[in-house]
């Protein structure tokens, strides 16, 4: 696990964003993972700023993104469908075929599940993972408790991620109470992964799945134990990391020649 530390989202984005760029550029039909909410903001406006002056193409690229509310229209401006058309996939050149969402609205959502994680591995597995992380450790909709080992389910939001998602709604009542999620296990399976957290309100729990103990009750914690993580924060994101100085120094140390 690589700890990155730097001052703003936006370093943080750019240095995402490069290496993004760097596995496209190198694999043009990559499998990208991806991720909702605030957090990947900052990363989707600079691969945007890459396709538009850069010349990075989507074109060829795979994605499959972690969940989605069971209930919500794509048409719904809540939804993670409408999310990522307005943040980043109406402002590239992916293919809108070859942008995965699960579909909240299926008939029978376990067969919906079982045909995401087939499509997953259809697709020859994703190659990197955009994660963010919830206040209480969760990653995609993996709440505290869920398996280590778990696939793409049907999953119930806990009070404290519904009060967290409530900002994007009118109200807490109208946050739908099920979503669809890609497992904890099915992230394990990435190649690669890219967590990132920015701001004070993340400290604790950076600190929580950096440098505390492997458990279910800190679902990002199993990251640990991937053999190639790299958890880019920002200062008050990194600010109770115990090992804080110890990190700075690795990064900014780093030989050329490093991955």
């Amino acid at each position: 696990m690589e700890i990155i530390i730097r001052p703003t989202p936006e370093e943080c984005a750019s240095i995402g964003g490069r290496i993004i760029a760097n596995l496209i550029n190198g694999k043009p039909n990559a499998v990208l993972g991806l991720a909702t909410g605030s957090t990947p903001i900052p990363l989707y406006s600079e691969l945007i700023r890459m396709h538009k002056e850069e010349g990075l193409s989507f074109s060829e690229v795979t994605s499959f993104n972690l969940d989605e509310y069971i209930g919500l229209s794509g048409e719904h401006p809540c939804s993670y469908q409408f999310f990522m058309n307005e943040e980043l996939f109406g402002k590239i050149d992916i293919k809108s075929n070859s942008a995965h969402i699960p579909n909240g609205e299926a008939q029978d959502i376990q067969s919906e599940c079982l045909q995401y994680e087939q499509a997953i591995r259809s697709s020859g597995g994703i190659d990197l993972q955009v994660l963010g992380i919830g206040s209480d450790g969760h990653i995609g909709f993996n709440e505290p408790g869920s398996s280590l080992g778990s696939r793409t389910r049907i999953k119930t939001l806990t009070g404290e991620t519904i009060e967290d998602n409530a900002r994007f709604f009118d109200n807490p009542d109208q946050v739908p109470r099920h979503c669809i999620t890609m497992g904890v296990g099915t992230i394990m399976d990435s190649e690669t992964v890219l967590l990132f957290a920015f701001g004070e309100g993340k400290a604790d729990i950076i600190s929580k799945a950096v440098e505390g103990p492997v458990s279910a009750m800190v679902p990002a914690s199993i990251l640990q134990l991937h053999p190639n993580v790299k958890v880019i924060v920002d200062e008050a994101a990194g600010s109770k990391l115990a090992n804080i100085s110890y990190y700075k120094e690795v990064y900014e140390n780093k030989p050329d020649w490093q991955a």
